[in-house]
């Protein structure tokens, strides 16, 4: 199985919380780990702009990548947000098997 970490920023530390959560919640990702106080600074509308913003990565299965990026997509706020998924190499086997275990659908609970 292979797995990659989800790279994305948001406007602000509120919108990357709740996009992190919906992947989470849906079991696009089993986990995300939010970051404030990043300064971006990227070309936009013909100039250089230098904003704040939070990021988030987020770790799932690679077969789920492109439905979290379209999920993503669908929940922000930017007209072309920044979302890319960044293959994992190598890892903690039990931590890759947890977030197998974690993604996709999940079996039916037990009575």
């Amino acid at each position: 199985m292979e797995f990659v970490a989800l790279y994305v920023t948001a406007g602000s530390r509120e919108e990357a919380l709740r996009i992190a959560r919906a992947l989470v919640e849906e079991r696009l990702a089993a986990c995300a780990n939010v970051l404030d106080g990043v300064r971006s600074l990227y070309w936009w509308e013909g100039k250089v702009q230098d904003e704040p913003e939070a990021l988030f990565v987020a770790k799932t299965r690679a077969e789920l990548a492109q439905r979290a990026v379209e999920r993503v997509r669908e929940l922000h706020s930017y007209e072309v947000p920044c979302v890319v998924a960044l293959p994992v190499a190598a890892g903690n086997p039990a931590f890759l098997d947890w977030i197998a275990a974690e993604t996709g659908p999940q079996p039916p609970k037990e009575p």
